[in-house]
């Protein structure tokens, strides 16, 4: 038996380890623009050595080589080097008058009551969201349960998630608490009379049900279809439903088309999330007949290394501890401004690439989107083919046609009849528009879609045709057929 216990060692092996420097560059080219932003904030929190730029500055367009500076163009760094001084005294001036004024309010008397009050009332405008709880609890409030119930209601409204549902049954929460589950269940039918409507459902079926009988409709054919045949009237199965409940097919589908204009999730409209913003990282504007791209670098704060810090390691009085400390930050501070320089020649030369080959696209739409490979763009920008995909991920490009995400432009190939190639973004719009043009009453099948491709010169498969048909979101021809 062999013998158990530590020992120590030794090992040789190749291993790619990322150093700190390329990780942040690495991090600094993948970031969208807001995101860049936070993070060259937090930089410029840390390192002492690194100060941003006050004036203001407007979208330029990054050209190479030296042109000559305008008034308007932002200085060089000759010339910040000049202007440092005069800054410098102006922001010390401001420093201090701001440290007067602060000082004088520290030490001047208390408000008075109608100022506290005018201050309180400031705060009381303050708008926030409501929230789908708070709205449920002011309408738990008006009720005229006793507290105990009151209680439960608080309790089980807790207990919703975001869509409205209680997801637990009032059995197992009474469970939870040693409640009486018949006293919760009578609780919880007070609140699904609530607002909105439908709330507090445990699934769906019972949240549209509740919608129906706030419509006096709860003995419908719709509440029928609702109740009993949910899964069937998903997928448009109109026919059998017919022939099931022995009404006519014109009948299910006016059923159908009042339960479509339902909520099947009620509590979303006070979700709490957030609207997302996008800040395009490009534009692309139309300039006598060509098409240029600007890079948006408003929302960069723009830094430069501290001539303060600078002249603290060319002071000889300064000790060896300090300079070694200044030197590494001055070092992390150039390594970041030029990672940043180095992002915007990225973005802007890869934005140039894809504009120059989809110029079609912005003339004349979707259907003159060309196949187009990040190898491809790599090749022509002299990248890797991994530095264009960092590149794109996450950014956005506003451009006469429209806003697009910059990986939107990045399509395969699908060969045509005359041995030329056509984007699959450029089927998928051929898709679209012939089931759009199609007979309700009989509408294409994947294969005559694939069919109709063919005559315009474009050869897939029927399988493909149904792998697009499904990323469009599209039913197939038997859920899209309506009878006359």
């Amino acid at each position: 038996m062999v013998a158990q216990g530590m020992s120590l060692s030794q090992e040789q092996r190749l291993q790619m380890v990322l150093a700190p420097q390329l990780r942040q560059s690495l991090e600094l080219l993948q970031a969208p623009l807001l995101e860049l932003r936070a993070l060259v904030r937090a930089e410029l929190e840390k390192n002492p050595t690194l100060e941003e730029l006050p004036e203001p500055y407007t979208p330029l367009e990054e050209n190479e080589g030296d042109n000559p500076r305008d008034e308007n163009s932002p200085p060089t760094a000759d010339t910040q080097e000049l202007d440092f001084n005069k800054e410098f005294e102006m922001l010390a001036r401001l420093d201090d008058e701001w440290r007067t004024y602060f000082f004088q309010e520290e030490r001047s008397r208390p408000w008075t009551a109608e100022e506290a009050e005018r201050r309180q009332h400031f705060f009381d405008s303050i708008t926030q969201p409501e929230t789908l709880q708070s709205h449920l609890l002011k309408q738990l409030q008006l009720t005229d349960l006793d507290e105990g119930s009151r209680r439960i209601g608080e309790y089980l409204i807790g207990s919703l998630n975001d869509d409205g549902y209680l997801t637990a049954s009032p059995e197992e929460l009474a469970a939870a608490v040693n409640g009486d589950p018949a006293l919760f269940r009578s609780v919880l039918e007070v609140i699904q009379d609530f607002d909105p409507v439908g709330v507090g459902a445990r699934d769906i079926s019972e949240c549209l049900l509740l919608q129906l009988q706030r419509l006096d409709k709860g003995n419908s054919l719709a509440a029928v279809l609702v109740r009993d045949h949910l899964e069937a009237l998903a997928s448009r199965q109109y026919a059998a439903l017919a022939e099931d409940l022995n009404v006519p097919e014109s009948e299910i589908r006016k059923a159908a088309e009042l339960i479509a204009t339902l909520n099947p999730k009620p509590g979303r409209a006070f979700s709490p999330e957030s609207p997302a913003y996008i800040s395009p990282d490009v534009y692309v504007r139309k300039v006598d007949d060509e098409y240029q791209v600007f890079l948006n670098d408003e929302r960069i704060p723009h830094v430069r290394i501290s001539r303060q810090y600078r002249e603290l390691l060319q002071d000889a009085r300064t000790n060896a501890e300090t300079r070694a400390y200044i030197q590494e930050k001055v070092r992390a501070g150039a390594f970041l401004i030029k990672s940043i320089q180095q992002r915007k020649q990225t973005i802007l030369h890869i934005a140039r690439e894809i504009v120059r080959i989809q110029r079609d696209f912005f003339e004349h739409g979707l259907s003159h989107l060309k196949p187009l490979t990040m190898a491809q763009v790599a090749t022509a920008v002299g990248v890797h083919e991994t530095t264009v995909s960092r590149a794109v991920s996450g950014k956005y490009m506003s451009t006469p046609a429209g806003l697009f995400e910059m990986k939107y432009f990045f399509t395969p190939a699908l060969k045509t009849a005359d041995g030329g190639t056509v984007s699959n973004r450029a089927v998928m719009d051929m898709i679209s528009e012939l089931v759009a043009s199609e007979s309700s009453a009989a509408p294409l099948s994947d294969q005559e879609i694939a069919e109709r491709l063919k005559a315009k010169g474009v050869d897939v498969a029927r399988r493909t045709v149904a792998k697009y048909r499904m990323v469009l979101k599209i039913p197939p021809s038997h859920q899209r057929k309506k009878s006359s």
